[in-house]
């Protein structure tokens, strides 16, 4: 696209209103509500909030993997390279799904299949997208093994998910991932069960991965040391919504909506003053069956304003490249404005 003289990047992928509900005995519950997001060619976008928030269904959704019953998009869409992939038959997009954008699942333990050695597992993913042969196929399964640091790759084709560590299963769904070369890698969670040392080591691997290929990157996770680590935009969620999206430095400098300043407070920082303490965020994540008037965040708010539960904040452009649904957000960028003008 051109505006002017100034090229402006095509979004690889764009979510417009998307809405997930979850048809349940208690009634239709707004999972996903009004989502909207966009990711580049080579951008890492983080999609973080406390469990249940809608960021994995939001995951699922993209990949057309939702489980139904109970979970079904009813509104808005999901383009990818300028296809709207519910439009799809589920045969075209088994042949995007794994090809054109892959998922890293929160636990490879469960992900990989217990019974087939990990070699055969991978040749599988490359030849379901490629018309290679099978010596071909394992070639080429050695050679990701390697890319994604599997010392003695080609003996550990033969083992089976069992014998290989959190980390090493890890590497082995990451390089299942990026076999068929994605335009865009979405990895839920991808860190969360292994230890701190191994988690350093995964983040840097894609890391290389992405700045090798120009892939785009959806990381979905609670943990703001990867947010610091590897995303250039992140998307904050809460209670299905997003609430506050801005790029990563800015977000970590000045944080607008007060969730996420209260994720940043719970968060330790080799930054944070010797002795400080730690700061939760009190109350609960409120049930998507009760969802109170106005702000869902309202009952964990410290600043909480009467409009917060008299009316329901929108998502809002803020300051340049920011927006946040925030009412109290807003008041203290205007009370910033006066007093500079006074």
């Amino acid at each position: 696209m051109i505006v002017g003289s100034k090229a402006v990047p095509t979004p690889i992928l764009s979510i417009e209103n998307l809405q997930v509900s979850l048809f349940t005995r208690r009634g239709i519950l707004p999972a996903v509500d009004g989502l909207s997001l966009t990711v580049l060619a080579g951008e890492t976008l983080a999609i973080v909030g406390e469990s249940g928030c809608g960021k994995s269904l939001t995951a699922l959704a993209i990949m057309r993997l939702l489980p139904n019953p109970p979970a079904k998009i009813v509104g808005g869409a999901v383009r990818f390279m300028g296809r709207d992939l519910a439009a799809l038959s589920e045969r075209e997009m088994q042949r995007v799904r794994g090809k054109d954008i892959s998922m890293i699942f929160q636990d490879p333990m469960t992900s990989l299949n217990p019974v087939v050695a990990i070699g055969d597992q991978l040749i599988e993913a490359i030849r379901r997208h490629n018309d290679v042969s099978r010596h071909e196929a394992r070639d080429r399964a050695v050679e990701l093994l390697r890319r994604v640091r599997i010392p003695d790759a080609e003996r550990r084709l033969k083992d089976y998910p069992h014998q290989m560590s959190g980390g090493m299963s890890q590497r082995v769904m990451i390089a299942m991932a990026i076999a068929c070369g994605p335009k865009l890698l979405i990895a839920d969670e991808p860190t969360t069960a292994l230890d701190v040392t191994i988690q350093a080591q995964i983040i840097e691997l894609m890391k290389e991965l992405q700045s090798s290929s120009d892939m785009g990157l959806i990381i979905i996770t609670h943990d703001l040391g990867v947010v610091a680590e590897v995303a250039d935009r992140v998307a904050v969620m809460y209670a299905g919504r997003k609430v506050e999206e801005a790029p990563v430095e800015a977000l970590f400098e000045r944080p607008l909506h007060r969730y996420t300043r209260g994720l940043l407070g719970a968060t330790p920082s080799a930054q944070r003053r010797r002795g400080s303490r730690l700061v939760e965020i009190t109350g609960n994540v409120p049930a998507l069956s009760d969802l109170p008037q106005g702000c869902a965040f309202q009952n964990r708010c410290p600043d909480v304003l009467d409009r917060c539960r008299a009316e329901r904040p929108q998502l809002a452009p803020l300051l340049p490249h920011r927006s946040a649904a925030c009412f109290a957000a807003e008041k203290e960028l205007s009370r910033d404005a006066a007093a500079i003008g006074a």
